[in-house]
Order: C-alpha cells, then structure tokens, then sequence
C-alpha cells in the first residue's frame, strides 16, 4: 500500500451521481479503493426523540461532525485504520456499530459537502465536482426517499423546497470553486478514462506526487469541453 494514500474528493448536489462516477473511476483497481462517505459524519442526535430529528436541516454544513472526519481521514493518511461511524436515514441518526476502515491506495471521499470543508479540501489529491441538471437530480431524490427509504412523497417534495434546493444554491453549488475538475453528468468516457488511468497509476505506483494540479485541471477540462453532452 502506498503512504500517504491519494484522496479523492467527489462533490455535487443530491441525486447528481457521485456514487455513479466513484465507481466507473475506481472499478478496475478493486480491494485497493476505500470509500468514505460523508454523510456517515452526520452528528450523533441520539439525544432527540425521532420528532425532533426529523426537523433537522440536515442540507446545512452544521448537520456534521467535521473534527471527526477531518481526524478519521487524517489517521487513514498516516496508515492507521478507523471505526468510521454509520448512519441510519430511516432513524435520522447514527446507528450503534462501526465498521473498522483500513487504509488502501485509493481513498475516495464522496458526498455534497466533499469539498466543503478547507481542512478537509487539503488533504485531497484530485477534487471533483459532478455538475447534473437540477431536474434530474430532484427525480433521482424523490425514488431514492420514497422508495428506497419509505418516506412520504409529500414531505420529501417539502424538504427539497424548505432545505435542500437553498442549501444547495448557498453552499454546495459554490464548492465548485475548489473543484479540479468538474464533470458533467452522464457517459463522459474520455474524462472517467483519464481519471480511471491516473488512479491505476497511483495504485501501481507509477505516479509522481508533484504533478501541479492546475496542468491536470487544465489537461482534462479541454477534454471534457469537447466531449461535453
């Protein structure tokens, strides 16, 4: 394993698909990628009733538990394994076990405030932003709550008017700023090629670490500019 690991960081709205690109990036170097998702780090609200809990804005950067995450992926940097904590979106809580995380070659770091954080924005080696049309993404939301989570048609359309679709114009979409590159949705295979090769390489251990991140920012967004749906 190499130490430090190479961290990415995957950003973007609800519903833009995050998951969906962590995957494609990372699929052919297996067991040597750990996915850290952010919305494990949501805070421990154990000490609400479940009536409480559903009134939290949880789309607000103050729903997480920031020292544990920047200090989790800090010891997972230095080669040291982590309880990482899980969270239940049924409860709105965390849920009592932890999985142990051991550290790999490949970190990636994935969820809407990936880069929202500065302490945490400086430990990635590549940051990217997953930019998908609002519309689509609020569809994506209502099948993940209503049929994935049970919730009520109902009150997911109000949470997404009440908090998300504010906290993402106030706090997410600028996280763009801090982003390498930033990929539009859809099958964009020149971009997830590029990316899929530069992680093999950190994996092989074929990689320099003093690559200047804007000569990669600006090698893969002319990429993108002309493969852009």
């Amino acid at each position: 394993m190499t130490i430090p690991s190479f961290v990415i960081g995957i950003a973007g709205g609800t519903g833009a698909g995050k998951t969906t690109v962590a995957r494609l990036i990372t699929e052919n170097v297996g067991d040597s990628v750990t996915r850290i998702p952010v919305d494990n780090y949501y805070k421990d609200l154990s000490h609400l009733p479940i009536e409480e809990r559903e009134t939290v804005n949880y789309d607000h950067p103050s729903a997480f538990e920031w020292s544990l995450l920047r200090t989790q992926l800090e010891n997972l940097l230095e080669g040291r394994s982590i309880e990482m904590p899980e969270y239940d979106f049924t409860a709105h809580n965390r849920k009592s076990d932890r999985t142990i995380v051991e550290p790999t070659d490949v970190i990636v770091l994935e969820g809407i405030f990936a880069l929202y954080d500065e302490k945490v924005t400086e430990m990635l080696d590549l940051r990217l932003y997953v930019e998908t049309d609002a519309d689509v993404r609020i569809l994506r939301r209502i099948q993940r709550d209503v049929i994935d989570r049970g919730r009520k048609l109902e009150g997911v359309m109000q949470q997404y008017l009440d908090t998300v679709k504010p906290m993402h114009e106030q706090f997410i979409e600028p996280t763009k700023s801090h982003a390498d590159l930033i990929i539009p949705e859809g099958a964009n295979s020149v971009a997830v090629n590029l990316l899929e090769e530069k992680i093999r390489t950190e994996v092989e251990g074929n990689s320099s670490r003093n690559w200047e991140r804007d000569s990669i920012e600006n090698e893969l967004t002319g990429t993108l500019e002309i493969e852009d749906d």
